[in-house]
């Protein structure tokens, strides 16, 4: 049997921009994603702080040290730009791996910059 878990997360980024004339997805800052290990076209799941929408999406890597979070196409309709959120990636693991699983979680200032990992 295979479990769902954490293997990613970037925690309490601040939204910069949202746009509903595009495909979809988030664009996220180049150095975020690495930090995490996050790549494009990896499905996450998106909380918002603010609000309390949650939604699935795709990444699209956006430019390095841009700070960019971006929420784009029909889920720019459930956030606002400033809102706080998290984004989360997840695996599919067997129960041993999840049990020695250590997720990256990049904790960043309220301008998207990394702060620290934990």
């Amino acid at each position: 049997m295979l479990l769902k878990v954490l293997r990613a997360k970037i925690h309490r980024a601040i939204i910069t921009e949202a746009s509903v004339d595009y495909v979809g997805s988030i664009t996220i800052d180049r150095d975020l994603m690495d930090a995490v290990g996050i790549v494009p076209g990896e499905c996450v799941l998106v909380a918002d702080l603010t609000d309390g929408a949650r939604f699935e999406t795709y990444v699209m890597e956006g430019r390095r040290d841009s700070g960019t979070i971006c929420i784009n196409g029909a889920a720019a309709r459930l956030v606002d730009v400033g809102d706080m959120i998290i984004i989360m990636a997840f695996a599919y693991v067997t129960e041993d791996e999840g049990r020695t699983l250590k997720p990256p979680v990049a904790l960043v200032d309220e301008k998207n910059r990394l702060v620290r990992m934990v």
